[in-house]
C-alpha cells in the first residue's frame, strides 16, 4: 500500500493579498515546499485541490456573511485561482477542482481534468494513508480530512502546515476531526489578519 500528501487549496486568493486571505497562508505554502524538498521519499504520491469557481451561486455573497457566503474568490481564469508562488508544485501528480457551480469544501467533492474523483484516484494508486495540509484548517482542510476518514483512508492532518481563519471555528474543526478518528499533528497557524 502507499501514502499520499493532499495539499488543500494553496491558492493566491486564500493567501495574503488575496480576496479571501487567511493570515499565514504564504508561510504555509513555503513550509509545504520545504518539507517536500527535505523529505522527498516521505509520500508515494502528492496531489492538490483547487477551489475553482465558475458560478457557484449563493456561495458568493454581496455582502458576504462569512458563514454560508463569501467574497468572490478563486474564479476560474483569474490569478486568484492559481497556486501561490511559494508552493512548489513539481511533485503534484493530479489536481482536483471543486466548486465550479456550487459551494464545495472537501477535496473529495472535486475531480481531475479527466473527471476522476479524488477517492478513486487514491484507490487506483493503492493509497491507504493520507496526510492533509493547506488552507483553511477550519473549512476545506477540515472537510477534506473528514471525507478522507469516511472513505476509509488512515488520515493525519499536519496542523503546522495549515492556516486557520479563526480560533472558535478551528476549535470546532479540531474536535470534529479528532472525533472522526483523524490524527492531528502539531498546531495550526492562527494569526490575526
Amino acid at each position: 500500500m502507499a501514502n499520499a500528501l493532499i495539499i488543500v487549496d494553496m491558492q493566491n486568493d486564500f493567501c495574503e493579498g488575496g480576496s479571501l486571505a487567511v493570515a499565514g497562508g504564504a508561510g504555509v505554502a513555503s513550509g509545504i515546499s520545504r518539507l517536500l524538498a527535505s523529505e522527498p521519499d516521505r509520500w508515494s504520491h502528492v496531489v492538490a485541490t483547487k477551489d475553482y469557481h465558475v458560478d457557484p451561486g449563493a456561495h458568493f455573497g454581496d455582502p458576504p456573511d462569512f458563514v454560508e457566503s463569501w467574497p468572490r474568490h478563486c474564479v476560474v481564469g483569474t490569478s486568484g485561482s492559481e497556486f501561490h508562488p511559494e508552493l512548489d508544485t513539481g511533485r503534484v501528480e493530479a489536481i482536483f477542482h471543486k466548486g465550479e457551480h456550487a459551494a464545495a469544501y472537501s477535496g473529495f467533492e472535486g475531480h481531475a481534468d479527466d473527471g476522476e474523483c479524488l477517492a478513486d484516484w487514491l484507490r487506483r494508486h493503492d493509497v491507504d494513508q493520507v496526510d492533509v495540509v493547506g488552507i483553511a484548517t477550519d473549512h476545506c482542510v477540515r472537510a477534506t480530512a473528514l471525507d478522507a476518514a469516511r472513505e476509509g483512508f488512515a488520515t493525519t492532518v499536519l496542523l503546522e502546515l495549515t492556516a486557520a481563519v479563526a480560533p472558535a471555528t478551528t476549535d470546532v474543526a479540531l474536535r470534529a476531526m479528532d472525533g472522526a478518528g483523524v490524527t492531528l499533528h502539531g498546531q495550526p497557524v492562527i494569526r490575526a489578519a
